[in-house]
Parts: structure tokens; sequence; C-alpha cells
């Protein structure tokens, strides 16, 4: 009897399992006959997706080519209204030329044609140089008729440059008559550029044509194609609208789907954007095939799977249990692939027994020796691990990575070193487990690469630099040229004006001597003017007597200007600075005074520069109306609120040097500026 109830409930189970099959595929057949209709709806949208694509990417194609274009005829038209054309002066105007073109990759030469098409000059030869006519006199002559500037087409290989150009031409025009005529030659590559990045999927022809139809650029087989004429579809599409579409074929004989549009401005120049009528239609067939044999591949598949079995039931436990194991590797395997695609390195480090367990990813980062077999995990010692990182940061990282454990998670940058000796940025965190209080003493780590990061911020601190010394230049000329030359005319006037008082002074009037006076009086302010204004752009105590007796003069004469008192005090010793310290020290001074002045509302200053060997404070207080500290400063907000507007400016300056802003200020209670200046890495910069 037990095996006979066995024997029922295996049957019974068997049948049951086989009814839900047959109950389940019932169902799947007009599921599966709907997802075809889907998929056909489907393709038809992707279709219309696809042209709709096309014509964005058109637009986008359009609109650049023709911004790029434009911007070019605006410079050429410039450099056209060059006062070197007026006299003319062909070697001033050449340098200037010579020196536009090398600052534009793009330009491939520059010449100068007269009114009867003669080259007066040419870039890619020396002045004097024998030079013939110019091409494209079709170009040429329209812009001697309209007086305006002109896009020509590509050209033939030139006899110069040996390459196919693009002519930009603009008249020279002076007193309403053209004197010369200049060209730009263009390489094709920007053209070909926008083309390219235009975002234009796989196997779709993007071309680019001018007004004779001739290939200026395309997507494929460019470097075969360049001047010559387009398709014959192309062309008859340009002549026939200067906007549509139309069916075409290409130069190799694909049929494309083809939608274009003439570019504004360009003298005829047209775009065109061809999809392969192929790959456009080849998603609707496929449906409508898996549509109309959805059904008997439904009912076949039904059939089939009628005569399965099932899994016998009492293997759902075993079977749940697989299951489990299966998620559970699969959630580790997502965890690994989060990890490689983050491009991340990863480490275990158990501080009782000082092993560290590295992925393979980590061990590039570090340097490590690697695992026999690749991408595997790895076991090293915590001496060998550290040995990966630079040996001034050994300590330092492996301080940070302990403390995390007992205090909370750390995030440190520190440098390796590779097998070449290059130095390489990386970033590490790391913090205890979260889940298991067992595993309090272990340290899981994350390792990063952040050279390309660290590279950029040491490339733009460098450029601040460069920016920052031809800015004190630059002053340096704009104060010099005020002095020695308007200053000197200043005081050549009052001379004069003094001459002039003596010799009218027997017999002239009350009145003009009076005017005479006041003229003098002018003068004399236009030259006080001037000597501040030398003196504001760059104190010459600052390069003749150094940052102290700069200050005191900056000082002395900002308070007698403004009547404002100010009180300045040196402490430590008075080595001279680096120039680059004394300057970025100087002007952030400046800066906090003129913010005194401008919102403070102060009646005193208070200025303390204490220089050590290897750092050097300033503070400035004053006993103005102060803001409140809370209220965050980030450099927008500096911007918009409470007149902060030479803070970012300060901060940024110092920065340079490796100083830092430090400002502690309350309502009513004034304002404290703390500058620090670390002069042991000035002194290395």
């Amino acid at each position: 009897m037990p095996g006979a109830l066995f024997a029922m409930t295996q049957t019974t189970s068997r049948m049951a399992r086989r009814s839900l099959i047959l109950l389940v595929m019932a169902g799947a057949i007009p599921l599966l006959v709907f997802a075809g209709w889907v998929a056909f709806l489907n393709a038809r949208q992707d279709r219309n997706a696809a042209r709709l694509a096309a014509f964005e990417t058109l637009d986008r194609v359009a609109t650049r080519v023709t911004s790029e274009l434009g911007t070019q005829i605006e410079v050429a038209e410039t450099l056209a209204a060059s006062a070197a054309l007026d006299q003319p002066d062909l070697q001033m105007f050449y340098r200037e030329a010579k020196r536009l073109k090398d600052a534009r990759p793009l330009w491939e030469t520059i010449e100068l044609v007269d009114t009867e098409g003669r080259q007066v000059l040419n870039l890619l030869r020396p002045m004097g140089a024998e030079l013939g006519a110019t091409a494209d006199r079709e170009n040429f002559n329209k812009v001697l008729q309209t007086h305006k500037a002109a896009i020509g087409g590509i050209g033939p290989l030139g006899p110069i440059s040996g390459k196919r150009l693009i002519a930009l031409r603009a008249p020279v025009e002076r007193d309403g008559s053209i004197n010369f005529v200049l060209t730009v030659a263009l390489v094709p590559d920007a053209v070909s550029q926008i083309l390219r990045n235009a975002g234009a999927p796989k196997g779709w022809v993007g071309v680019v044509a001018d007004a004779k139809g001739n290939i200026v650029a395309r997507t494929i087989k460019e470097q075969f194609e360049l001047g010559r004429p387009a398709s014959e579809s192309v062309r008859e599409a340009i002549k026939r609208a200067p906007e549509g579409a139309y069916v075409g074929r290409t130069l190799e004989g694909v049929e494309v789907d083809t939608i274009y549009r003439s570019l504004p401005g360009t003298g005829g120049w047209s775009v065109h954007l061809g999809i392969p009528t192929e790959s456009l239609n080849a998603p609707v067939r496929r449906s409508a095939f898996l549509m109309a044999g959805g059904g008997a591949v439904s009912l076949a598949l039904a059939i089939a799977l009628v005569w399965l079995t099932g899994l016998d039931i009492a293997q759902r436990r075993h079977e749940q249990e697989a299951k489990a194991a299966i998620a559970l590797g699969l959630s580790e395997e997502r965890r690994m692939l989060a990890v490689e695609a983050a491009d991340l390195g990863v480490f275990n480090w158990n501080l009782n027994n000082g092993d560290v367990l590295v992925s393979h990813r980590a061990q590039i980062l570090l340097n490590l020796p690697p695992h026999p077999s690749e991408q595997q995990d790895r076991i090293y010692p915590a001496d060998l691990f550290l040995e990966g990182i630079h040996p001034a940061d050994r300590q330092f990282v492996a301080e940070a990575l302990k403390g995390s454990v007992r205090e909370r998670p750390t995030a440190i940058e520190f440098r390796t070193r590779d097998v070449d000796g290059a130095i390489r940025w990386r970033r590490a965190t790391g913090r205890p487990s979260q889940a298991n209080p067992l595993m309090q003493d272990i340290v899981f780590g994350v390792v990063m690469d952040i050279d390309a990061a660290k590279q950029a911020e040491i490339e733009r601190v460098q450029l601040l630099r460069r920016l920052s010394v031809a800015e004190e230049n630059e002053r340096r000329r704009i104060a010099r040229e005020l002095h020695d030359q308007i200053g000197q005319s200043v005081t050549g006037l009052m001379l004069g004006l003094k001459n002039l008082e003596h010799t009218i002074n027997r017999d002239a009037s009350d009145s003009r001597v009076d005017r005479i006076h006041w003229l003098q009086t002018l003068a004399n302010g236009i030259g006080r003017d001037i000597h501040r204004v030398a003196a504001d752009l760059r104190p010459t105590a600052l390069d003749d007597l150094g940052l102290q007796d700069a200050l005191r003069a900056l000082c002395s004469e900002w308070s007698s200007r403004f009547h404002i008192q100010t009180d300045l005090h040196f402490r430590g010793n008075s080595t001279p600075l680096p120039s680059d310290v004394e300057i970025a020290i100087y002007r952030a001074i400046q800066e906090a005074l003129t913010n005194v002045l401008k919102h403070a509302k102060a009646q005193s200053v208070s200025l303390v520069i204490d220089q050590r060997l290897s750092e050097l404070r300033v503070v400035i207080e004053d006993d103005g109306v102060g803001f409140p500290s809370e209220i965050p400063a980030p450099i927008e907000s500096e911007k918009r609120t409470l007149g902060r507007l030479g803070l970012s400016g300060m901060r940024e300056r110092l920065s340079l040097i490796g100083g830092t802003l430090v400002i502690e200020s309350e309502p009513e209670t004034g304002t404290t500026l703390f500058i620090s200046v670390p002069l042991g890495a000035a002194m290395e910069l």
C-alpha cells in the first residue's frame, strides 16, 4: 500500500505538471503572435525614429558647418581691414598674416591678389617670390562684383600647396574701391571633422558638396573622393531644390534614402545624409517574417513542450539551494563587474596577521608582483603591499588606513613609482566592515587611478602662474610707459606753462594770469594722478626696495588718500622673498585694503606681517561693519553677497604659491583675514 500510494502520488504529480505545461503553452501562443505584431510596430517606429534622427543630424551638421565657415569669413574680413593694407605696407601685412595663420591650424595659406588676379603675396612663399595668377577666378570675380566676402568650392591640387583647398575671399576695400582681394585657403579637415562627429550611425553616408557638386567632405573613403564630383543623384538634387529628400545611389553603387539641405551664406554648399535603404527597411521585413511565422513556431513549440516532463517535486529544495548559490555567485560577479567598470582596485588588510588580499586591478595600480594566474587575487604581506607606494608616502598611507578602523573611514591621495621610475597618483579609501562585527580589524579598501586628474590640476596651476607673471609684466610695462612717456609730457607741459607765465606776467591782465595758474593746477593734478595710477599698477618700491618698503609706501599713501588710519607691523626676519611670493602678498594686501574701503566702513586697519623660516603669516584686521561668519563663502556666493568680490581672486592668487586664506568676521565687530604661505614650498617653485 505504501508503494501504491507513492506511485499514485508520483503519477498525479506528473499529470499535474503536464497539465500546467499545456496551460502555459496555450496561453503563450497568442502572446507570441502579439509579440510579433508589437515587434512589427516597433520596427516601423524605429524606421521613423531613424529618419527623425537623420533630420536632427542634418540640422546639427548644417548649423556647425555654417557657423565654422561664418567664423572664418569674419576673421578674414577683419584681416582685410588691417591698417597695414592702407598704404599698403606689404612687409608688415605679411608678418601680421603669418602670425594669424600660425594661430589657426586649419588655414593652409593667405594670399593677397590685386584686381587683375595676380598674386601679390602668398604665405607659402617668401616676400618677393615669383607668384602666378590666383585660382578659382569665378569666385574671385564674384567678390569684385559684389564687394562682399564669398566662399569658393574645393579647388584642384594647388601648384604651391600641393593640396585641395577651400578658398575664402574678402575684399580689401578702401574709400569705396577694391584695392586687393584677400584669400584664405582652408584645408577641408574642419568640415570633415564636423561631419564625422555628427553622431551618424555606422553605415550612413554623409557628404558635403560645394556649389558645383564637388565633394568637400565625406564620411567614407574621403581620401579618395575629396574634390571629385559627387554622385549623379547628389548633383541633380542640388539643381532641383535647396533642400529635400531623394533616393539615389552612392559612388559605390549603394542605394540610399537621402535628405539634404543647402548651407546659407556659403554660396551654394549643401550637406547630404544618406541611410542605406537595405538597413532602413531590414527591421520591418524581419518583424513581418517574425509575425507571419510566430503562430506556426508557437504551435510547434507548444506541441514539443507537451511531451516534456518537469523536474521531480522532491528536487525543488535542492533546486532552490542551487538557485541561491547561483544568485550569490551572480551577486559577487555583478560586484566585481561594477568594480572593473569603474576601473577600481580593491584590497582587504587584516591588521591582526598583516595579510593583505589584493585584487588584480589593485596589483596593477600599486605595481605589485602579479598572481601567477592572470586576473586572480593574491595575498601579500603588509610590508610587500606597502612597497608599491612611494617611499615618502608609505608611513602616511599605513597610518591613515590603520586609523580608519579605530576612527572613521578615510580617503587619502598618494604616489606610486612605476618600473620605469614614473610617478603616478592614486587615491585610496578604507573603512572597517559595517555588516560583520567580527571583522572590525579588517580594512576594506578601494584604490583608483587619479593621475590624469592630478596632471590636469598641475597644468592648470602652471597656466595660472604664467598668466599671473604675464599680468605683472604687463602692469610693469604700462606703469613704465605712464611714468616715462606721459609723465614726461605732463612735466614738459608744466614747464611750458611756467615759461608762459614769466613771459606774459609783466604786462598781462589778472584774468590771463589766473587762467595760466588754473592750467598749472590742472597739470599738477594730472601728474599726480598719473603717478598714482602707475604706482597702483606696479609700485617701483616692490622691485627696487622689496616687500616691506613697498607695503609701507602703500599703507602711507592709502591712509593719506582715503583718511583711514593704518597700523603696519613687521615681525621675524627680513630675508628677501621670491618675487612671486612678494607679488602675491602685495596684491592680496592691496585687494584687502580695497575691500575695506568699499565695504567695511572702517576707521582703522591693522596689518601684521610675521616672516618665519618656513612660513609667512599676514593678519589684516579692520574695525568695520563685518558680516555673519556662518554664511558659506564659495566663489559664486562671494560674487553675490556681502561684497566679497575680491576674496576668490585672493584665494586663487595665494593658491599658486601654496598659500591659504581664512576669514573671521561677525556683524558690527569687524573682519580679520589670516594669510599663511609656506616659504619652503614657495622657495622651490
